[in-house]
């Protein structure tokens, strides 16, 4: 920041929400003095960002109002999946001046976008280990357009831009402010938007790991509006006042399910395959190829069934002919065939039906960051959750119970002390997980 403020409105502005905090600084500690939340107009952000800035800064100034905010100075999150790119490195330790002349040529190595305009920014991580050679730096690199949408969407409201963040960096500072009791500790935060989920790996509030995944809790709004036949309103509000993952769905989902062949094939003595983790980058295209031969069977066509100089027609009858037919076992007494026993139902609730395809993908993409991660020597002792997506009844416990590690919901208002006047008593306990980044934008101020 250019300037030493004493108050800023934190903004997040999503694709199905806008939320604003405002925090001031009262003696040597952050107040949080207003926070509001408004629809974001339709069709108004998507993947790559801001699409009807003049939309959106009706839509915030609104939200502004509401809460009452009144400080001037703005820090906004930049967000859409398409519209930011954020990337953790190790590099030599070197100078500034080093450091700046690398950091432009990783950057320009890693821009994934069409638009020839870009803006980027690094920023040194710190606490790394001071006999290792490396340091870590964070890298962010976003086309000019998109932040050029939210510079005009602030106006719009009344407010200047003061600085623009990314979601994982954000995060950061709610932890350093609300959970400094985990500085030795890694944890998964995950961070569910309406159309994105953010999967990011701290050691304290120190960012290890972001990566971001295109799905939301829209997609669970969805797959109950399909699969029941009603509208998204109609759907959201089941999801939100019916939907509850169980214990049992959790268990279910969480045990093992051995392969035999399918289709009621049987496994001719071949052993029971182990899938090791591959060690691939989560964020790579290109995925290892399938090996035919990982469960440890001998492979097909590697040698003919019988000799090559042998007679085509001549064969070895399975019994003798003269065999007594009373040593035949009737069809009616046969063996039972081996079949695939039809699966019961994992539950009979028609919502938590309709949403476990759903479910069981976001659960694929968390436990595939936490894998990756430990592939690479780390390891996660908490999962924390997250965002109005986080709101899903027994999320918590599934996660838990299917990554064999603690899950709990994410209070980014732990140890902020608050003077919200503009608001019901119940709204901080219904929104809370809704503010994460606009409470981390907020704390630009004390940690930047």
């Amino acid at each position: 920041m250019a300037r030493k403020l004493t108050s800023v409105l934190g903004i997040d502005i999503g694709s199905s929400k806008i939320k604003v905090c405002e925090i001031k600084t009262q003696g040597r500690e952050p107040v949080v003095t207003a926070l509001g939340i408004a629809d974001t107009p339709e069709g108004a952000v998507d993947h790559t960002g801001i699409f009807n800035p003049d939309a959106v800064g009706e839509a915030l100034k609104k939200a502004i109002a509401d809460a009452g905010a009144s400080t001037g100075f703005a820090v906004v999150t930049l967000a859409g999946q398409a519209s930011v790119l954020v990337r953790t490195l190790e590099v030599p330790k070197m100078n500034p001046a080093e450091l700046k002349d690398h950091m432009q040529w990783e950057i320009n190595r890693n821009i994934p976008f069409a638009e020839s305009t870009i803006v980027s920014d690094f920023k040194p991580l710190g606490g790394e280990d001071p006999n290792s050679p490396n340091m870590d730096v964070v890298m962010a690199i976003a086309p000019q357009s998109a932040v050029d949408t939210i510079i005009q969407a602030t106006k719009k409201a009344g407010k200047t831009t003061e600085a623009i963040d990314v979601e994982p960096l954000s995060l950061a500072r709610t932890m350093r402010q609300n959970y400094d009791e985990g500085t030795d500790k890694t944890v998964c935060l995950v961070e569910i938007g309406h159309k994105t989920t953010s999967i990011n790996i701290y050691h304290g509030a120190k960012l290890l790991m972001p990566r971001q995944v295109p799905m939301g809790g829209e997609l669970f709004t969805r797959a109950i509006a399909d699969a029941m036949g009603i509208g998204l309103d109609e759907a959201e509000a089941t999801k939100r006042d019916s939907l509850v993952i169980t214990e049992a769905v959790a268990d279910r989902l969480a045990a093992p399910v051995a392969f035999d062949g399918g289709f009621g094939a049987a496994d001719y003595g071949t052993p029971n395959a182990t899938q090791e983790f591959n060690q691939f980058n989560p964020f790579a295209d290109d995925v290892p190829a399938y090996t035919p031969d990982a469960t440890g069977a001998d492979p097909m066509g590697y040698a003919p069934v019988a000799p090559l100089d042998a007679d085509p027609l001549e064969f070895a009858p399975v019994a003798p002919m003269d065999s007594d037919p009373a040593d035949v076992v009737p069809a009616s007494v046969a063996a039972e065939p081996v079949y695939d026993p039809i699966p019961a139902p994992v539950t009979d609730d028609p919502v938590v039906t309709a949403i476990l395809p759903v479910l069981e993908e976001f659960l694929s993409e968390v436990r595939r960051s936490i894998d990756y991660f430990r592939s690479r020597g780390g390891d996660v002792q908490e999962v924390y959750l997250t965002g109005g997506g986080a709101k899903l009844k027994g999320l918590d416990m599934f996660l838990s119970r299917s990554l064999a590690v603690p899950c709990d919901a994410y209070d980014p208002l732990k140890r902020l002390n608050t003077n919200v006047r503009k608001v019901a008593p119940t709204f901080l306990d219904e929104h809370r997980n809704e503010f994460a980044i606009a409470i981390g934008n907020g704390l630009h101020i004390f940690f930047d």
